[in-house]
């Protein structure tokens, strides 16, 4: 059982990082889904000598039910709906666009929090290698991934320390390579892999960006 938990996304993110190591030296740049993914992805960044950004998708819940994803939105207005769950559950469309406009405004503070008045990387025609500290659902993640493509890199990277096996299934159909560590069930939450799962401040991540090319 010890090999399927990680002591905590340091840890997860430097075991990643030895399964990427083909990538350092390249025009490689290092996209993390704040804010625990941002833990992950920095040690990734660090072994890599790549720079790190930050790419912030946001859930989309459901009425009455704001744990329960329906999908997700990133800043530039991409959008990835479960399509079966929005038809079973009677949501509109009017409902729908209401959740993105608000979760736009959400992510745009946290852009600004995080990135203040530096311009995001260009990442055309480079390697992007996308980190989060895990993923359940993979709405957020496919909504980075998408928004991501707009960009038009040269190959889209995931690498991520857990994800059930029925997600990574469908998401490995949607990236260059996917990259991962642990995918068994049951599949809880991604906090039972973790020893330390503790929350991420947005002092942190802003200090960890700091700490890498990010200026």
């Amino acid at each position: 059982m010890f090999e399927r938990r990680f002591k905590n996304r340091e840890e997860a993110g430097k075991r990643l990082a030895k399964k990427l190591l083909e990538y350092r030296g390249k025009t490689t740049i290092v996209f993390a889904i704040p804010r625990g993914g941002v833990v992950t992805a920095y040690e990734i960044a660090k072994t890599l000598d790549a720079p790190l950004d930050i790419i912030i998708p946001r859930k989309i819940g459901a009425p009455g039910n704001q744990e329960l994803a329906i999908g997700a939105v990133t800043e530039d207005g991409t959008t990835i709906l479960n399509t079966r769950l929005v038809t079973m559950l009677g949501i509109s469309d009017a409902y729908i666009e209401s959740e993105k406009t608000k979760q736009i405004e959400e992510i745009k503070r946290r852009v600004k929090t995080y990135r203040g008045e530096h311009l995001p990387k260009d990442f055309e025609g480079k390697i992007v290698i996308l980190v989060d500290d895990g993923i359940a659902t993979g709405a957020t993640v496919r909504a980075a991934i998408h928004s991501l493509l707009k960009g038009n890199p040269s190959f889209i990277v995931v690498a991520i320390p857990v994800g059930p096996p029925d997600t990574l299934k469908e998401l490995k159909q949607e990236v260059d390579k996917l990259i991962y560590l642990v995918s068994y069930e049951p599949f809880f939450a991604i906090g039972q892999f973790y020893v330390d799962f503790s929350q991420v401040l947005d002092k942190d991540v802003i200090t960890l960006l700091k700490k890498t090319r990010f200026e």
